[in-house]
This record gives C-alpha cells, structure tokens and sequence, in this order.
C-alpha cells in the first residue's frame, strides 16, 4: 500500500491528526509524508480543520 493510500486510511479511522501523529502512526519519513499530503491537499483529498491539522471531509 502507497503511503498516499496509508494516510487516507488512517484518516477515516481517526480525529484529525497533527503531520508529526501522522508520521508517528504510519512509521513514515516526514519529507515524504509532507509531499504526500501537499498532493492531497492539491486533490482536494484532505482538509484542514484547524491550523497544522489535516482529516478527510467524512
């Protein structure tokens, strides 16, 4: 599973969540988390419900 794929999983499952709890629980590098998200954010895919948070619209 892409990290891409990773991170809109655990979106669904979850309170929105800070980029550093989103590197902690998936295991993940920050710099390729940051991308990931920047990508998502373009997509539409996630939002941010408050300053340097991020959640999909459910």
């Amino acid at each position: 599973m892409e990290l891409k794929d990773k991170i809109l999983q655990l979106f669904k499952t979850s309170e929105p969540l800070k980029a550093s709890e989103i590197v902690e629980k998936l295991n993940a590098d920050e710099k390729d988390m940051d991308k990931v998200i920047n990508i998502l954010k373009k997509e539409e895919a996630v939002i941010s419900p408050k300053g340097c948070f991020y959640s999909v619209d459910k």
